[in-house]
């Protein structure tokens, strides 16, 4: 049984007003603080990822089919998941700092580098804008694949989709 006030935040945010955020947040963010903190523990961390949470709740609003799903368990997925994407986020951070000391990069020759590779986005530009903008924004915005389906309202099996076909076309120019 759907109560008088889930029918009410349906209804608003169907319609795109923003009370519903309010009424959300009056009646829900609790719950959903204690579904992210299961994920992470740290304080900031997890207000940081309700905040995301509620951004984009208001995002996806009007794709909200209570035909699907009830109101709670859509929202425990959208905090669940961004709480995962955070921790998953922060791991490939972390594990993609560079160590000055180990670092090599300053220890290359000029006749080690790819000259082909130094055009990439020359390159890029002669692929499918579709495989571009998926490139564009997982390598050269630093995206992960669930941030450029949120952001370029792709689903996300697209994104993967078009990230492997596009690296595809780019691998047949540098190794023909």
């Amino acid at each position: 049984m759907i109560s008088a006030i889930e029918k009410e935040i349906v209804s608003l945010l169907q319609h795109g007003d923003k009370k519903a955020i309010s009424l959300l947040y009056e009646n829900y963010a609790d719950s959903l603080f204690g579904v992210i903190k299961k994920v992470i523990s740290d304080e900031d961390t997890a207000q940081d990822v309700l905040q995301e949470t509620f951004v984009k709740i208001w995002r996806y609003s009007k794709k909200y089919d209570s035909n699907k799903a009830k109101l709670f368990t859509w929202l425990y997925r959208i905090a669940y998941n961004t709480a995962i994407d955070k921790v998953r986020s922060q791991k490939s951070k972390n594990n993609n700092e560079v160590q000055m000391e180990t670092s090599t990069v300053y220890k290359v020759s000029s006749n080690e580098l790819n000259q082909d590779v130094l055009d990439i986005k020359k390159h890029l530009s002669t692929l499918e804008h579709k495989y571009q903008i998926v490139i564009n924004a997982l390598f050269f915005e630093g995206m992960t694949q669930q941030e450029a389906s949120d952001e370029l309202d792709i689903p996300l099996g697209t994104i993967k989709s078009r990230l492997k076909i596009g690296l595809r076309e780019l691998k047949k120019i540098y190794n023909p």
